[in-house]
């Protein structure tokens, strides 16, 4: 802070100056804001950890369908490692004989 003054007369210059310093501490009254703000905050992690799982799981199906994967051994396959067609879970069908 500063103040820069020109006197009215000639012969005089006038200069102040103010120095000083603030500190601010906010210290919650009340303990439902805290808790309600960690309760937002927990569920706004949650939402992305789903938004980021859902869009893994999508662009991994989607270059699979293209014919295309992370090579083995590196450091991205394990991105899509776990990503997998239903049809590969599914118990395989019996084959009837004899009725065609």
């Amino acid at each position: 802070m500063g103040n820069d003054t020109q006197p009215e007369t000639e012969d005089g210059y006038v200069i102040t100056e103010n120095w000083g310093f603030q500190i601010n501490f906010s210290v919650p009254l009340d303990k439902r804001g805290l808790e309600q703000c960690r309760r937002i905050a927990k569920r706004q992690e949650e939402k992305m950890r789903l938004d980021y799982e859902l869009v893994r799981a999508l662009k991994c199906a989607e270059l699979q369908r293209q014919g295309f994967t992370y090579r083995p051994g590196t450091d991205m396959a394990v991105l899509c490692q776990d990503i997998v067609p239903i049809s590969a879970l599914l118990p395989p069908k019996k084959k009837k004989f004899g009725v065609f």
